[in-house]
């Protein structure tokens, strides 16, 4: 091959490889973010895995080795070339302030580049656990594990054999959006089994009182509460025609618990909505 065909030939694995280059620093391909979670800046999907039942070892407060089962997300993120490479300890602060900030926890930290964090999220508990053994790769493993799932248990009839023997009556099954005052859809038999109450009980008014657990900060969940309260009551006002002056909503966050706040379950108890008698 004479110097002309070698300068050609040179050129085109050039060209052929600048593809490949540019394409290894973007998203695998079918890869994306939990959720939960954006990306640290200048990081690309390099691999993921996602199951829909798995085991994986967690860690518990003590650092022991714990089995956690549920559905699995596994992600690796690597830095794109060309950016300053932040410390494993930055990468794994960033998620665990990211977990605060939503009510989450951090069960246990070694050595400034693996943190195991925990969220409890409307019946739904996540346990994420963060590698990053070095500034240019981190690993991001998320499973989610169905807490208590709460049912109805109570129709117009019971409830208002509570509110007449304590004054108020425990509501469970109007269930919300994460972080929101969206009343889902599946909340319908409950809420109507409340139209129900008071289509039955012409002379009834009823304080709607919105209750969550401790996770997050007070003021947050006093807000939280009240617009859930609101929004129970404009159902009930605009979809089943409960006069306006029958209802009034409040909300008291995570100040009556009627369960510790220590367990899933017992924080599940304590997310409802209350029915006081005016």
């Amino acid at each position: 091959m004479d110097g002309i065909g070698r300068q050609v030939w040179w050129a085109l694995v050039i060209l052929l490889l600048i593809p490949v280059m540019t394409s290894a620093q973007e998203d695998r391909n079918g890869c994306k973010d939990h959720p939960l979670f954006t990306r640290m800046e200048n990081f690309y999907l390099s691999f993921c895995r996602e199951r829909e039942f798995d085991r994986v070892d967690f860690r518990d407060e003590n650092g022991k080795e714990v089995k956690v089962e549920g559905r699995y997300s596994y992600s690796e993120y690597s830095l794109k070339k060309g950016f300053a490479v932040p410390s494993g300890l930055q990468i794994i602060k960033n998620f665990e302030n990211a977990v605060k900030k939503i009510g989450g926890v951090k069960i246990y930290e070694k050595g400034g580049n693996d943190i195991w964090l925990k969220l409890d999220l409307e019946g739904k508990i996540f346990y994420v656990y963060v590698r990053a053994p070095h500034g240019s790769t981190y690993y991001l493993t998320v499973v989610e594990k169905a807490g208590m799932k709460q049912e109805v248990t109570a129709d117009a009839k019971s409830l208002m054999n509570d509110i007449q023997a304590k004054g108020h009556a425990s509501v469970y099954g109007i269930h919300f959006d994460f972080d929101k005052a969206d009343i889902k859809p599946e909340s319908e038999p409950t809420i109507r089994e409340v139209a129900k109450l008071l289509q039955e009980n012409k002379g009834l008014r009823l304080y709607v009182v919105g209750h969550t657990d401790n996770a997050g900060t007070l003021d947050y969940n006093l807000k939280l509460s009240k617009a859930r309260a609101d929004a129970v009551v404009k159902e009930l006002i605009t979809k089943y025609r409960i006069a306006a002056d029958r209802l009034k909503a409040f909300g008291v966050a995570s100040l009556a618990p009627v369960a510790s706040n220590k367990t899933d379950d017992e924080r599940a108890k304590n997310r409802r909505v209350e029915l006081v008698e005016q």
